[in-house]
């Protein structure tokens, strides 16, 4: 309900909807050399040629009989091997899934764990080069499919899986009860009393909440029960409705049920009478923009949604939708694979704190890849941005030679202008490489700028780097006899005039390699920068009569056509 409405990923969209409603897929059919076979369930048909293993629930009623044989593939005849995997839901589906590790994150982490083959069967240019790609694209590898589109490839292979009589289409519902309690310490106990007589009683409003007891052990006891069952002063207490004897509940709730409205909590956490101020609430939310994880999507996410709403039903929160707007970070790899503590590969970042300081760390997390890709982590990148920081504090620091104002200052417009928008949409690699053009630009322009421009210049400067480096930005913010404190201080503006047409140098690439430059406007299109390159002999030369396949333009500044 209302996915469709959301500023979110497509992916967080797609999870959720097949998690909680209904999913349109196709049972496939992979045989077993007996003439047994396996129904899988799936909602991309398209990545049929990746299917490198079968994933079987440890719950599935014959996992015992199936694991660690080979099914045959339906449309390549390969054997697959069948593997029992802890991420698979028996209750979902048949409790078989297809392991396509190269567009699938739980396959893809279960593959490199097992050491399984990864095939990638579907290319776009947004594809990382390491991890699983999940978003659409088109087919490779494919067989008879190869170079379709990932949504006509959806269609046509799960008409040709019925023809054959491989498969069928299929709708599945997923969803299930939400069970809440726990049985563990922590935790919000279950205000619930059971008496004898009276039978469940809830604690009334007047004694609540109903808080932990002290206890030296509060680990799991082996036994089923709540660590709170062996604490004899907690569960035995009075019936709230007659007075007689009573226990206790000593299951607590589930934290996602109690992380499922925090943020409602939030602006009223110094209220003691009420768990949120409606005028506070109406004022500070729904949250304005969500960044944090897919492992979220769900779970936290879910639950959060599920709660708002009901609390939107009952008429106690104006807004139906608790996170209007979310950004999925990417994930970060080092040494070929992505950060794990199974691989060994994790860098500790206190280390590399005292090494090179927070704010140089920060600015390289951002730097190394796109937020919402990830990317490689690298100690020789990060020395990069250590000279970079270094670079702008010697810049910033001195007192400056100055010159007699025959400087144009609409570049540093211009470059506000971009880093605004790079951080806007959550481009901060993009934002940052920005903020090295203009260090180069102050750098170079410093011995033509009056001290009023210079002045102008290094305070808008540090302010566009607080955000990335707000220690630093603060130390060079308070030597430029700026007011406590650089982050107190309103966003620089810009002249919209200064961002009118203006000629630059676009830098043209074949295959990565430069093969030409012209002039033209930095607002040109990427399809007017292709067909100028195109009217270049000396970039024609190197195309060797061919289109390129893929096409990249920074705008502004490089063209690249790859063959």
């Amino acid at each position: 309900v209302g996915l469709r409405d959301l500023d979110w990923p497509e992916v967080s969209k797609r999870l959720q909807g097949e998690w909680i409603g209904r999913s349109k897929g196709v049972e496939i059919e992979f045989h077993l050399p007996d003439s047994d076979t396996l129904t899988v369930f799936t909602t991309r048909p398209e990545t049929l040629f990746g299917v490198t293993f079968l994933a079987v629930s440890p719950d599935h009623p014959a996992v015992n009989a199936i694991s660690g044989r080979r099914a045959v593939h339906p449309a390549t005849g390969e054997p697959v091997p069948i593997l029992v995997a802890d991420y698979v839901v028996a209750s979902y589906g048949s409790g078989v899934v297809m392991g396509v590790p190269a567009h699938d994150a739980r396959d893809h982490d279960f593959a490199v764990r097992m050491g399984l083959q990864i095939r990638r069967v579907i290319e776009s240019p947004q594809a990382p080069a390491e991890g699983a790609w999940e978003g659409e694209g088109r087919l490779i590898n494919s067989g008879p499919f190869t170079g379709l589109e990932s949504s006509a490839a959806r269609e046509q292979i799960a008409a040709w899986l019925e023809h054959g009589g491989h498969g069928r289409r299929v709708t599945r519902y997923r969803l299930h009860d939400w069970l809440i309690s726990r049985q563990r310490y922590w935790g919000p106990p279950i205000p619930i009393v059971y008496c004898d007589r009276c039978g469940i009683v809830p604690v009334p409003e007047e004694q609540l909440p109903v808080l932990l007891p002290q206890v030296e052990n509060f680990r799991p006891t082996g036994t089923g029960q709540s660590p709170l069952a062996s604490v004899p002063e907690f569960v035995q207490t009075m019936c709230p409705r007659c007075g007689g004897p009573g226990r206790r509940e000593t299951d607590v709730s589930d934290t996602f049920l109690d992380s499922a409205w925090y943020f409602l909590r939030y602006p009223s956490a110094d209220s003691h009478n009420r768990a949120w101020d409606p005028d506070r609430t109406t004022r500070w939310l729904p949250v304005d923009m969500y960044a944090g994880g897919r492992e979220h999507v769900m779970r936290h996410h879910l639950y959060a949604r599920f709660i708002t709403m009901a609390l939107h039903d009952l008429g106690l929160v104006p807004f139906a939708e608790p996170f209007p707007h979310l950004r999925l970070h990417g994930l970060l790899a080092y040494e070929g694979a992505k950060m794990s503590k199974s691989r060994g590969n994790v860098v500790n970042p206190d280390e590399c704190i005292a090494k090179v300081g927070a704010d140089s760390l920060r600015i390289y997390l951002l730097f190394c890849g796109p937020w919402e890709e990830g990317g490689i982590f690298s100690d020789a990148s990060l020395a990069g941005i250590v000279r970079f920081t270094a670079r702008l504090w010697k810049l910033l620091k001195p007192e400056s030679q100055l010159g007699d104002g025959s400087v144009d200052m609409s570049e540093l417009d211009r470059m506000t202008a971009r880093i605004q928008e790079a951080i806007e949409h959550f481009r901060f690699n993009t934002a940052i490489a920005r903020l090295m053009e203009l260090v180069r630009w102050l750098e170079k322009e410093r011995p033509h700028m009056s001290a009023t421009h210079w002045e102008r210049a290094t305070r808008i400067a540090t302010l566009l780097l607080a955000p990335f480096a707000p220690h630093l930005a603060e130390e060079l913010w308070h030597r430029l006899g700026g007011p406590y404190s650089v982050h107190s201080q309103a966003w620089p503006s810009y002249d919209p005039a200064a961002l009118t047409s203006r000629e630059v140098e676009i830098v043209v690439q074949v295959n990565g390699r430069l093969r030409g430059r012209f002039q033209g406007r930095f607002e040109l299109t990427k399809e007017e920068a292709l067909k100028t390159a195109l009217a270049l002999p000396e970039v024609t030369r190197h195309l060797d009569e061919k289109l390129p396949r893929q096409v990249f333009y920074v705008p502004g500044r490089l063209l690249n056509l790859v063959l």
